[in-house]
């Protein structure tokens, strides 16, 4: 039979500890029948935390893959744009040659019906290279568009992280402050915690 290991996080372990807390409320005298209502809170609390955390969590993720999302759009982007004017150059090519055995026909005597047939070629080729030119730059302008998401999004990404970061960090204090007791613990787990929800806002609103 296969057995599984659990990773307890400072979540799991705050809640343990707020349940040991109740078993053995009859050590202190409180005034409500002698539970303490201490570990409950910091159970709740922690619990709040690691729901905020989650959701951070999820957020950078997401960020980061729409991040890699459209930095790679923008690579493919680049390269078709490369095609485009490639394929741009060779009709330029082709309509300088056209001209060119243009102007050669008509130094030839009799060479009319040449010298319309190269012109048209010409004229051809030109009309051709418009649409072409029009949809690498289009290309162009998607891969600017493409970099500027990516970037954005990899910014918020950071963000999220940090925010993350400081979440859990609220909840590691959190379950120290469960055993400890100590109050100064208690406000630090409640600034970081605070700071984290604030820049997870900022990195929610800038997104």
């Amino acid at each position: 039979m296969s057995e599984e290991y659990e990773v307890h996080g400072p979540h799991d372990h705050a809640v343990e500890h707020a349940a040991a807390g109740h078993g053995h409320g009859g050590h202190e005298s409180h005034g409500d029948g002698g539970r303490d209502p201490f570990p409950s809170r910091m159970a709740v609390m922690t619990a709040i935390l690691a729901s905020i955390g989650a959701i951070l969590a999820y957020q950078s993720g997401n960020s980061e893959n729409l991040a890699l999302y459209y930095k790679n759009e923008a690579a493919i982007h680049k390269t078709e744009a490369a095609n485009q004017w490639a394929y741009y150059q060779a009709k330029g090519e082709k309509q300088n040659l056209a001209e060119l055995g243009a102007s050669l026909s008509a130094l030839a005597p009799n060479a009319g019906d040449a010298q319309r047939r190269f012109a048209a070629d010409a004229d051809r080729y030109r009309q051709q290279k418009e649409p072409i030119r029009a949809k690498a730059e289009a290309l162009e302008k998607q891969v600017e568009e493409d970099d500027v998401r990516s970037e954005k999004l990899l910014h918020g990404h950071h963000r999220w992280a940090q925010a993350t970061t400081l979440i859990q960090i609220s909840i590691a204090l959190t379950a120290i402050t469960l055993l400890t007791r100590s109050k100064w613990l208690l406000r630090g787990s409640l600034g970081v915690g605070a700071v984290g929800v604030v820049l997870g806002a900022l990195a929610f609103f800038s997104g």
